[in-house]
């Protein structure tokens, strides 16, 4: 039996002492997905316990292009820490980091509850207040930035830092497959996608991990942030990088790597 106290500190270990770890699965043979989301879980807990709140949920690895860049081929399901979300344009710590990447990000911003086993991308729509652009920074804690799904799961999806934008629209203003994201950095044009691209519809996605979180009696709450995935690949942050999400509908988002 897999003790996962014992592996959630040991990722937080590797947070606290910003060095990369041993993937897990590697080392005790196989780590199922079940396994991971009870590591996960208790990592989290123990970050709220210590003081930390929950300011919402993720999704990760929901563009081909993101599952294509890491090797996988399903969705992955996290947390958002209320420490981790900065601002619109906001400068990152990279020494706070082991191996940091920025990538941008469609943001739910949740009006209502939302808790049903039959989620659908219609009911997500009539519970979300606004959607909005964002960057996330991911930052796997395990050596040279690979992992398999259940490792990503178990440190609870890559997750560090994740910049909110404040304008955007309400999510039936637009078809959300239709908006338009560019990601630059240092004024490098990096890729080019729309909604679409995360697995069809931004809101699809989000059903997704409101019918995750039901099988655990959870669900999304009013006020929380939703990280709904990112239509295109990450990109390493150096020292002083800036990197631009922009999109057709929310505005920009800028991140500054110091």
């Amino acid at each position: 039996m897999i003790d996962h106290r014992y592996w959630a500190r040991y990722l937080q270990r590797a947070v606290d002492d910003r060095r990369e770890v041993q993937g897990i699965g590697a080392q005790i043979g196989e780590l199922s997905l079940p396994d991971a989301y009870e590591i996960q879980e208790t990592l989290v807990a123990e970050r709220m316990f210590a003081g930390d709140a929950l300011a919402g949920a993720k999704l990760g690895l929901t563009s081909k292009a993101k599952q294509e860049q890491m090797g996988v081929d399903e969705p992955a399901y996290g947390w958002v820490p209320s420490s981790s979300v900065l601002g619109a344009d906001a400068e990152v710590e990279l020494a706070d980091l082991i191996h940091p990447r920025a990538e941008p990000e469609f943001v739910f911003v949740m009006g209502d509850d939302l808790a049903s086993p039959n989620c659908t991308a219609d009911q997500v729509l009539d519970a979300t207040e606004r959607v909005v652009g964002g960057i996330e920074i991911i930052d796997s804690r395990y050596e040279a930035f690979k992992f398999t799904l259940p490792d990503v799961i178990a440190d609870n999806t890559s997750a560090a830092r994740a910049l909110i934008g404040e304008s955007g629209v309400a999510p039936r203003d637009v078809d959300l497959t239709q908006v338009e994201c560019t990601f630059t950095v240092d004024g490098e044009l990096t890729g080019t996608a729309t909604g679409a691209a995360l697995l069809g519809d931004p809101a699809e996605c989000v059903a997704m991990l409101v019918r995750h979180l039901a099988r655990k009696d959870r669900g999304l709450l009013a006020g929380w942030i939703v990280l709904a995935g990112a239509p295109l690949g990450a990109e390493p942050l150096a020292p002083g990088a800036v990197a631009t999400a922009g999109y057709s509908h929310f505005g920009d988002v800028t991140v500054r790597a110091v």
